[in-house]
């Protein structure tokens, strides 16, 4: 079985879902952005809710959002993993890499991290945040190398960061003042060109279908397979 969720921000409550007491070593929860529980490699809590996400039967898997201490995801090296690069944290913990294509029980799923912070102007740079939270130009050009691969031809897309059309749509229907940025524009080109069958974000904090293959989640956990 494969679950979908949103950003978890390093609260351990989010995963202590009943939906995932009946998963075991064959199934995955993938977390769209802001995973969080890799922040503060000292704090003693950060430790014991590594220890505890490490004890889980099944594999956990996440996009990286905004919200990361990039200097300790970047520490580790990048590991072929299901078809894609990835950073291995523990033997069921992976971070999938901006512009990789991974293969999951047969279904192919792009994944593009990354995000900007609109607090950045409250955080400090290398303490609670870092200018990599966008993705460079190469990893950009690696999605779509990717997805030419593939025909772009893919099952599923899981990004941190809607595509432009997400956020026009909420601010229609909410009147919230959503900013567009170049990424929600890359993604936006994206989508226009690409095949696929859903799409999943976690950035705006809400559990919304946008459409029929567009969905924002955050505290839902969604079973795909």
């Amino acid at each position: 079985m494969i679950f979908i969720t949103g950003d978890t921000h390093g609260d351990i409550s989010c995963l202590k879902n009943a939906k995932l007491n009946k998963l075991g070593e064959k199934d995955y929860l993938i977390v769209c952005g802001d995973f969080g529980f890799l922040w503060n490699a000292q704090d003693e809590k950060e430790k014991k809710n590594m220890e505890w996400l490490k004890k889980r039967k099944y594999t956990i898997c996440f996009v990286d959002g905004a919200h990361e201490n990039f200097d300790i995801l970047n520490s580790y090296q990048p590991y072929r993993w299901k078809g894609g690069n990835a950073h291995k944290i523990a033997d069921n913990i992976y971070h999938l890499m901006r512009g990789e294509i991974f293969t999951l029980e047969g279904k192919t799923f792009f994944v593009m991290g990354g995000g900007e912070s609109d607090d950045a102007y409250m955080r400090k740079e290398g303490e609670s945040w870092w200018e990599s939270e966008l993705p460079s130009a190469e990893e950009l050009k690696n999605g779509v190398y990717n997805l030419e691969s593939t025909q772009r031809n893919i099952n599923y897309i899981l990004t941190y960061e809607p595509p432009t059309i997400a956020k026009d749509i909420l601010r229609q229907r909410t009147n919230q003042d959503l900013s567009i940025t170049p990424l929600n524009t890359y993604l936006q080109e994206l989508m226009k060109n690409i095949d696929y069958m859903h799409w999943y974000f976690g950035s705006l904090h809400i559990d919304l279908n946008i459409s029929k293959k567009m969905t924002a989640v955050f505290n839902e956990i969604i079973q795909i397979s």
